[in-house]
């Protein structure tokens, strides 16, 4: 059966629904989650809830020109997909709360097209800025190396 779009909205709202951060603990936990339904966003190919997880005026800051608007993002992520990336995991290792946003950083990796038809290992350092709009947690900058 189809992910239904009134699901995808409910997965969202639990996802993003999360109490502001009052001490360190906290906000590491809020980014480890925003970060997991990122993940699970783009291991799914759900790039609809994918774009919805960042802010109106988000920047990804990529390998080429960063990404402002929510249709590069989309089309950014929909051609890695395509391209054979997978498995994607982020594991945050700290997060600080700063008003109304968490400044997190951490790891991440996935599995890509290697030689021939070898699958490869990606991985490197992540950075992520979130911030509260609403009852709702959105990525604002998000870039990694």
């Amino acid at each position: 059966m189809p992910f239904r779009s009134e699901s995808r909205v409910l997965l969202l709202a639990a996802g993003l629904a999360i109490a502001a951060p009052a001490r360190a603990e906290d906000a590491t936990v809020t980014a480890q989650k925003a970060a997991d339904l990122w993940d699970r966003s783009f291991n799914a190919g759900d790039m609809d809830t994918l774009v919805m997880l960042y802010g109106p005026d988000a920047e990804v800051v990529t390998k080429g020109a960063p990404l402002s608007d929510g249709a590069s993002i989309r089309t950014y992520f929909t051609n890695l997909k395509a391209k054979g990336f997978a498995d994607h995991k982020v594991a945050v290792q700290s997060a600080k709360a700063k008003g109304t946003l968490v400044i997190a950083r951490g790891r991440w990796e996935a599995s890509g097209p290697g030689d021939g038809d070898a699958r490869k290992v990606f991985s490197g350092n992540w950075v992520n800025v979130l911030e509260r709009q609403g009852d709702s947690w959105r990525t604002v900058l998000h870039t990694w190396n």
